[in-house]
């Protein structure tokens, strides 16, 4: 699916836990690497390892065709909500499944792996967390929402395995591009089909993160993945 193989950042101590954090439209794994390196600084998340997909470059309609990265085509930005390339979501939506397979296959208890991002990566974070197969530690996504919320129920597993893990939406107040109310409605549709979301809203901000929300996300990940040590069995 990916053009690029993903950006990786290993784990400093034994490898316990595995963070994805999906890029947006036009963007690479690249863009979101300093995440990583900021919490190596501070000795975060050591156990931690962080997998920075990169998008294939795919024709973007809003862009008159032209090529970028991106995870699916978007058609319009009058509503992100309607219209959406369907093909394109669930294409992405099974690349991000099989990163997680490979993660599990390696040995990570699926409740210990994590999946989030950015605008397009966010939406497809959160449409890929919560239709895995498999029991995952956190689903997040910033400036972002659902994706393909008109027949959500269509896509999730039977047994629906991530119907309690806790997601955290970020948006900024002020995004002209990715508009507030589309975040909230994101939520609404989720906590009426059970879903529990915590979403915060940033002053003043545009479509990008800043460091309250990249804090918040620290603590997020905090009590989704915390430090095992030598805890047997992990």
């Amino acid at each position: 699916m990916a053009a690029r193989q993903p950006l990786i950042v290993p784990a400093v101590k034994r490898h316990t836990a595995t963070v994805i954090m999906a890029h947006g439209l036009g963007d690479s794994g690249a863009g979101w690497i300093s995440l990583a390196e900021n919490w190596r600084r501070r000795q975060k998340f050591d156990e931690v390892k962080f997998i920075f997909p990169n998008a294939p470059s795919i024709p973007i309609s809003v862009n008159f065709g032209m090529q970028m990265p991106g995870w699916y085509d978007i058609t319009t930005f009058d509503d992100l909500q309607e219209d959406q390339d369907e093909s394109g979501i669930l294409k992405s939506r099974d690349y991000f499944h099989s990163l997680i397979k490979t993660e599990i296959d390696a040995g990570i208890p699926s409740n210990r792996i994590v999946i989030g991002g950015f605008s397009q990566g966010g939406a497809m974070s959160i449409f890929s967390g919560i239709t895995s197969p498999n029991k995952l530690g956190g689903i997040f996504g910033l400036s972002c929402y659902l994706l393909l919320h008109y027949k959500l129920q269509s896509f999730l597993p039977k047994d629906n395995p991530n119907k309690d893990t806790p997601i955290f939406m970020g948006h900024g107040d002020s995004d002209p591009l990715v508009k507030p109310e589309w975040g909230r409605r994101s939520v609404e549709a989720l906590k009426k089909e059970g879903w529990g979301v915590e979403m915060k809203t940033y002053k003043g901000l545009e479509h990008s993160a800043c460091p309250e929300e990249v804090d918040d996300v620290e603590k997020y990940l905090d009590a989704r993945i915390p430090e095992v040590g030598d805890k047997p069995g992990l």
